[in-house]
């Protein structure tokens, strides 16, 4: 069994709540629990766990990293955005630096958003430890040291203690990894993306983000929707609305939440995850993108496999 954790879900640039954020959820919890009778920590614990999610937790704002979970000793990550500072803590509390591990990285480009985060992550610091970075830009390794060089950052990619490699890979080729099937897909752009497709036990994960989709070119979208078939959990980029995505941000490289689910809808997925957030985007807004996609999906869905629609946010578990 499967199962998806992410770490990191903004796209752009990581953020955070601001004071006035928290002040705001505050008083709409407050105003929620007048006239309720609350007599001890149980009963405010299962109110909190009754209010919206945008008034009782966050979206997050790591930018992007996520991990698949297969079962084997070695660790599969989706990314190195500010994500990845967590997930190496995670890991370091569970393994030490008395118990080497293998990590496999899986670029799915190389702007700054996505690389951000691995001169934070712990492992690469820890002598024993392997990690291989994964991608399908001939500049891959190029960019990652570029994040350790002076002046941007005082301690030099030469200072990792742990083993780091990189295996460019070739699109549309399935690739045994780790004990997955792995594909990579190229994106549409700027500089070019690859999704992952992540195939183990008779279960798959796609991994699409930092990619505009052009429903009008037949080709392109059939190339996706059969490139998503049947997967069990597709972690796509929706960015825009819309109307963003169709025009102001037209050619700008991402996705919205309304093409996720037609090309979803069309290859018999069953769980969407809306990923790679607006910056831009608060909380309350987020959840009203939920809504109206969840709404989207079922007025058009007609007689198609239902599709579970999530929208991501740091620290979702997602089991297959």
């Amino acid at each position: 069994m499967m199962r998806v954790v992410f770490w990191g879900t903004r796209g752009s640039m990581p953020v955070a709540l601001t004071a006035a954020d928290l002040r705001a959820k505050i008083i709409a919890a407050l105003i929620a629990a007048r006239g309720r009778d609350l007599p001890d920590t149980a009963a405010v614990s299962a109110f909190v766990d009754s209010l919206p999610f945008a008034t009782a937790g966050t979206f997050g704002g790591h930018s992007s990293c996520v991990e698949i979970v297969g079962g084997g000793a070695e660790h599969i990550v989706c990314d190195l955005g500010s994500g990845v500072r967590p997930l190496g803590q995670s890991k370091m509390a569970t393994y030490g630096a008395a118990r080497p591990q293998l990590y496999h990285i899986f670029l799915s480009h190389l702007h700054w958003d996505h690389l951000m985060g691995f001169p934070f992550f712990a492992p690469a610091y820890i002598p024993g430890n392997r990690i291989v970075i994964h991608g399908c830009h001939a500049e891959m390794e190029e960019a990652v040291r570029l994040q350790f060089a002076q002046p941007c950052f005082p301690v030099g990619f030469e200072t990792l203690g742990a083993t780091i490699e990189f295996d460019t890979l070739l699109p549309d080729q399935a690739h045994q990894i780790a004990g997955f099937n792995v594909t990579p897909k190229r994106q549409l752009h700027g500089g070019d993306s690859y999704g992952y497709r992540f195939e183990r036990f008779g279960q798959a994960v796609v991994y699409s983000t930092d990619s505009e989709h052009k429903l009008e070119d037949a080709a392109e979208r059939q190339g996706f929707v059969d490139f998503f078939r049947g997967a069990d959990l597709v972690v796509f980029d929706a960015m825009y609305s819309l109307a963003e995505a169709a025009s102001v941000k037209a050619d700008w490289g991402h996705s919205s939440n309304v093409v996720g689910v037609e090309l979803c809808l069309a290859a018999g997925v069953r769980r969407l995850a809306l990923f790679h957030h607006e910056p831009i985007h608060d909380d309350t807004r987020l959840q009203k993108l939920l809504a109206e996609t969840r709404r989207f999906e079922e007025i058009t869905r007609e007689d198609r496999r239902p599709l579970e629609v999530l929208s991501a946010y740091d620290g979702l578990t997602v089991e297959l």
